[in-house]
Parts: structure tokens; C-alpha cells; sequence
């Protein structure tokens, strides 16, 4: 008797809704924490950064070549940072991504400092840039004779 008493008020468990609502709280905590857990950058967040890099200095090679003047796209390897000389767009790359630009010292007769220079003639200064975190890793290698821009997946260096 006392069973059906029981039932008949409703206590013998959980209703669907109160099970609905437990799993929409355990799911938002999830959307909330689990980015966070995860701190590393990915390797397709890695070789989204060397697209958008590549991306940037393309789009200095063609402003160049449209305007019939020099370009220079600014790289800064301590800081992580890429800025375009025609437009301004700057890109910030992660923490734990480890920038590395081989640039030449000197380019058309000057100091190249931290930048790769575009020409006219779609020519540019050249040099490699490699971006990578742990055993992935990217290079961006400018060609100085065409100004052409590729991407090339390699390992930790």
C-alpha cells in the first residue's frame, strides 16, 4: 500500500522535464568550459594563421603591382604580429605559436629591417616565414624573382 501512495504523489523519480533541464545546465557548462580546457592552438587554427599571413602578403604584392609602387608588409617575430603595408590589416598569432622570419638583411639597397618588400614588377626581397607549435608547423616562403607566396606543411624546426 504504501507503494502505491508513493506513486500516486508523484515521488517515485524524476520527471522528463526536471531530466531536460539537468541536461541543458550540463551542456551550457560544457559550451562554457570546455574551449577553455584546451588552451593550445590547433593545427588547423596553425594553418589557418599561415593562410591569413600568406593572404597579407599577397594582397601587398597586388597593391603593389596595381599602384606601381613599393609595398613593405612588417613582421614582428617577438610579438607574433603581421602587418600589411597597403591596407593596414594587422593579424595577431597565439601565444604558444612560435614565429620565425628569415628575411634578408638588405633589400634593393636598404635595410630591410623586419619587413618583406613588394615591387612594381611583382618582384619582391623574399625570404621565409615559419610559424609552428610543437611537432606541426608552417612555412610561408616568399620567392624574391616572382613575389609569389607559398605554403608548405614541415616539422618543428
Amino acid at each position: 500500500m504504501s507503494e502505491v501512495s508513493a506513486a500516486a504523489r508523484g515521488e517515485d523519480g524524476f520527471t522528463l522535464i526536471e531530466m531536460v533541464c539537468v541536461l541543458a545546465i550540463v551542456a551550457i557548462l560544457a559550451a562554457i568550459l570546455l574551449p577553455r580546457v584546451s588552451g593550445e592552438t590547433s593545427r588547423p587554427r596553425l594553418e589557418g594563421y599561415a593562410i591569413e599571413a600568406a593572404a597579407i602578403l599577397k594582397g601587398d604584392r597586388t597593391a603593389a603591382m596595381k599602384a606601381g609602387r613599393q609595398i613593405a608588409t612588417s613582421i614582428d617575430a617577438n610579438v607574433r604580429s603581421f602587418r600589411s603595408g597597403a591596407t593596414g590589416r594587422a593579424m595577431q598569432v597565439a601565444d604558444d605559436v612560435v614565429v620565425t622570419a628569415l628575411l634578408p638583411e638588405r633589400c634593393n639597397d636598404r635595410p630591410a629591417l623586419s619587413t618583406v618588400s613588394f615591387f612594381p614588377n611583382g618582384m619582391s626581397c623574399g625570404g621565409v616565414i615559419k610559424l609552428h607549435r610543437g611537432e606541426h608547423g608552417y612555412e610561408i616562403r616568399i620567392n624574391w624573382l616572382t613575389g609569389g607566396i607559398e605554403i608548405v606543411a614541415r616539422g618543428a624546426s
